[in-house]
């Protein structure tokens, strides 16, 4: 199965037909599974860090090309090692062992059908926390449906439904509808399952099964937001949580200079700056008109030190990350 779904590539829905086996797709990525990083990550939301934090492994290529993309040194540059089944295997123990809270996939839509076998692996060798599928939702209903049973928690961007705006950051016109399809699936394959544990006399939520739909607040594209948010209340609430985020902040790209100014001329599609206090107030006044039944929304920062840079051994800022592995280092020793 892996050999035919990487021989003319229709795993996303960009369905580029290249011959992944012999070259690199639009993804960047051939048929080998490449990675980044794996760490407890104790920055997302509260119901899949917990006590112990996620246990985030990056992976290597994205089916989107988002010009303000933290991760873009992974998801465009290619940054990365091979990771073969054994090796992850050895990351979900560590990361397990370390006390996370889940598995979380980050980026996995290109490499579907590897996944779903190293995720078997994984649980046949005594992995037992949930695993959770960290993606951008622009893939298919049908690639889904691969990971349906092996994958607990689903963590969707759900970035714009404005095709406009798609097109010129993500080179994805057809993202809107794509993504509001795998949205839909996900729900379907994954209904909520939520409970309280608690530690050291301490009680927390914990998501065991579900999905979390995030949306990044744009600045100066407050609109697009709206037409998100209305989407998410018709078709998400009760069903999902949402996590609306407002930490949009700019990153100081490196690259060649014809890359640099590709991206420089996308950006021109918003304001690219932190949200400002006036769109942060309005913000808030749409989460109580809308009364989501479960919605995460952050208090306004402008703390930049959050911006991963993975040729360090440790990508995120110590208080929001503990490194297990690293695709230079390997597994690193405490």
């Amino acid at each position: 199965m892996c050999d035919e779904l990487y021989a003319e590539c229709r795993q996303c829905p960009r369905k580029c037909g290249t011959d992944r086996r012999r070259s690199r797709g639009f993804c960047t990525q051939n048929d080998r599974l490449y990675a980044a990083s794996a760490c407890l990550h104790f920055g997302e939301e509260p119901l899949i860090t917990v006590f112990g934090g996620s246990g985030t492994i990056f992976f290597t290529g994205c089916t989107l090309k988002c010009a303000f993309c933290q991760n873009y040194q992974i998801s465009q540059q290619g940054m990365g090692a091979e990771v073969n089944c054994s090796t992850f295997v050895d990351m979900c123990l560590k990361l397990e062992e370390k006390g996370a809270e889940n598995i979380n996939l980050v980026t996995p839509s290109h490499h579907v059908p590897v996944i779903a076998e190293y995720i078997v692996a994984a649980k046949k060798a005594g992995v037992k926390i949930p695993f959770a599928w960290n993606s951008s939702a622009y893939e298919s209903p049908e690639m889904l449906d691969m990971v349906k049973g092996l994958v607990d928690i689903y963590l969707p961007d759900l970035k714009t439904l404005n095709p406009i705006m798609s097109r010129e950051l993500f080179a994805a016109e057809d993202y809107p509808q794509a993504a509001k399809k795998a949205i839909r699936r996900m729900i379907e394959n994954a209904p909520l399952n939520i409970e309280e544990i608690s530690k050291n006399g301490e009680t927390k939520e914990k998501m065991l099964s579900g999905v979390i739909i995030r949306h990044l607040v744009l600045p100066g594209r407050m609109d697009d937001t709206r037409l998100v948010l209305d989407w998410l209340k018709a078709h998400a609430d009760s069903k999902a949580c949402i996590s609306l985020m407002n930490q949009y902040t700019p990153v100081p790209f490196t690259g060649s200079s014809g890359e640099l100014e590709k991206r420089r001329k996308a950006l021109e599609a918003f304001s690219d700056r932190l949200i400002s206090k006036e769109e942060d107030k309005t913000l808030q006044q749409w989460i109580d008109s809308y009364e989501f039944e479960y919605l995460f929304y952050q208090e306004l920062s402008d703390d930049t030190s959050w911006l991963p840079d993975f040729s360090r051994t440790q990508p995120f800022s110590n208080a929001l990350a503990r490194p297990v592995w690293h695709w230079d280092k390997g597994f690193i020793n405490e």
